[in-house]
């Protein structure tokens, strides 16, 4: 697996967020939860704790709804 330091560390954190709730809100046949289910188990390997953890929901919820909260 590749490793992210630094600024890319924190894209691909992001993108994880991003990806986890936009998957959530696609309702019906088209939801793949499986890979959803992943992305997260593969979130909360590189997030430190729940703050860092409230950071990226918090930027992944203004990305895919345009609203802070």
């Amino acid at each position: 697996m590749a490793e992210f330091k630094d600024r890319d560390l924190h894209l691909v954190k992001k993108a994880l967020a991003i990806a986890v709730l936009a998957i959530e809100r696609q309702p019906g046949p088209f939801q793949s939860t499986s890979d959803q289910s992943d992305m997260k188990a593969l979130l909360d390997q590189m997030i430190d704790g729940d703050v860092e953890l409230e950071y990226y929901a918090r930027a992944a919820r203004i990305a895919v709804t345009g609203k802070p909260d």
